[in-house]
């Protein structure tokens, strides 16, 4: 049974927004949502610091935020701009001390970040040769298991040839990449993925997972969204020629054979945006959520109603999804009237799950009690 839940903590931290009508979520029975932060513009991908700092990149405003809950109470009081006049920089990632901000074209490193958070610098740039394109140029990222960081490069269009085509000729489109920094070697993850901007790591097999967002302008229902898991490094993921395993492109799919392909583990409704996945290993939640993979679905749109805008809940196998449902939804109103859109997940130490929202400018914080 699913119940409405108004957050009891909306005031006190001088952040929070009461406007925000967190009335009109629905989540599970003994889950609760409340404001962690507001006035974090344009809220995309965070990441979680040393000392407790949460970084929070932006898409269009062009910033890097450091949030900070001082006292520890799931509220934050301090909402620093640590980061301005960037390009996109939707995603960011820690590792060691140091912050990682994904630009369009670079990747930007803030050493010793929670250290110079009142003057943190322009940062160094690591990485210089990604395509400039800002269509689908924006990217999370994050660091594997295997210590190297993962970059997804977007698709510069809707549909189209991005490798010996006529206006785009660019082999790292439509990619996942990957660099060791040490050396700076890239190596390709995954191909034919037309523009993912979430992913993570399964708990047991430690193989990447990862959203994907299905073209526009073939209708309302197709075709569909994705979750897609790499078995094998290198696998081509259908883009632009076969959507949703084994739909074939109206303009590039004649002749091609959905089998010579990997098809997803999850064909999600169409336009529904999927963007941050997280596998759920935290304590606090009860025991059947362990592992579950949360899905952010940012919403749709181009459709003549909308769909989306929720967070939704699937249980997985090592080598695919047995169930998708919703965990949380009320973004959407009747009337297609939308309040918020949710983006990223965070894993919080206490078990607790933060979600960003660009539209609200927001962090909600999820949490259990029995």
């Amino acid at each position: 049974m699913r119940k409405l839940i108004l957050a009891a903590s909306l005031l006190g931290s001088g952040l929070a927004n009461a406007a925000l009508p967190l009335d009109k979520l629905t989540l599970p029975d003994g889950f609760s949502i409340s404001v962690y932060a507001d006035n974090v513009k344009s809220a995309r991908q965070m990441a979680l610091g040393d000392k407790g700092t949460v970084f929070v990149g932006s898409r269009s405003a062009g910033l890097v935020h450091a949030v900070i809950d001082s006292d520890g109470d799931g509220k934050a009081d301090k909402v620093l701009k640590i980061a301005s006049d960037l390009v996109m920089p939707s995603g960011l990632t820690f590792k060691d001390g140091d912050l990682y901000v994904s630009e369009v074209s670079q990747i930007r490193k803030f050493s010793n970040i929670e250290s110079n958070l009142a003057s943190p610098g322009k940062g160094e740039v690591i990485i210089n040769d990604l395509p400039g394109d800002r269509h689908h140029g924006w990217k999370n990222i994050d660091f594997g298991p295997d210590g190297q960081l993962y970059v997804p490069v977007g698709t510069p269009c809707n549909v189209c040839i991005t490798k010996g085509g006529e206006e785009f000729d660019d082999e790292r489109y439509d990619s996942i990449l990957k660099y060791d920094l040490a050396s700076g070697q890239r190596t390709w993850v995954a191909r034919g993925v037309r523009n993912s901007v979430g992913f993570d790591w399964h708990p047991k097999t430690q193989e990447l997972w990862f959203s994907d967002n299905g073209r526009d302008w073939m209708g309302d229902d197709l075709p569909p969204c994705e979750i897609n898991r790499v078995s094998k490094a290198g696998q081509h993921f259908g883009y632009p020629y076969i959507h949703g395993g084994d739909i074939p492109d109206p303009d590039f799919g004649e002749g091609k054979k959905p089998e010579d392909y990997t098809p997803p583990v999850a064909r999600l409704g169409a336009h529904v945006a999927p963007l941050g996945i997280h596998f759920y290993q935290g304590e606090q939640f009860p025991a059947e959520y362990q592992n579950k993979l949360f899905v952010a679905e940012h919403g749709s749109w181009n459709r003549s109603s909308k769909v989306g805008y929720k967070v939704m809940m699937a249980t997985t196998t090592e080598t695919g999804v047995e169930k998708y449902e919703t965990f949380i939804d009320g973004w959407l109103q009747p009337g297609d009237e939308v309040w918020g859109r949710p983006v990223a997940f965070l894993p919080m130490p206490d078990g607790s799950l933060l979600i960003s929202d660009d539209f609200a400018d927001a962090i909600y914080r999820v949490t259990y009690q029995k």
